[in-house]
């Protein structure tokens, strides 16, 4: 698996079609509390984490699923602490399973300016 993040408007997709030679059919937006694994891509898992309680218990349950996938993660886990108790757990929830799909991917990039930072 390798694993996309970087902050909002960086450049995560074009940075994945690009290098990866995914389309757009290739891609699954995440926007409800299950995922969709069989595209080859996985994009915006920060709002599946929005509405899903247990973000981590979930890619374990599936592992097999993801292990070839590209996953695109928005970073909503550094700046400023959300006032709101519930966006601060979203963003905890986030922020966790960010760092278990980082030991899980054989590559991690960060995207900043479009530009990669090859973390793992």
């Amino acid at each position: 698996m390798i694993l996309v993040i970087g902050g909002a408007y960086q450049g995560k997709m074009d940075f994945v079609k690009d290098t990866f030679d995914i389309t757009d059919s290739d891609v699954y937006n995440c926007d409800k509390a299950e995922i969709d694994f069989s595209n080859r891509c996985i994009y915006k898992i920060e709002e599946f984490t929005a509405l899903c309680d247990d973000p981590i218990g979930y890619f374990e349950t599936h592992q097999d699923e993801w292990q070839d996938s590209i996953l695109i993660l928005q970073d909503i886990f550094c700046g400023v602490v959300p006032m709101g108790a519930e966006n601060r757990a979203w963003r905890q929830r986030t922020g966790r399973l960010a760092q278990y799909l980082s030991q899980e991917a054989k590559q991690v990039s960060r995207i900043f300016c479009g530009l990669e930072q090859r973390l793992k």
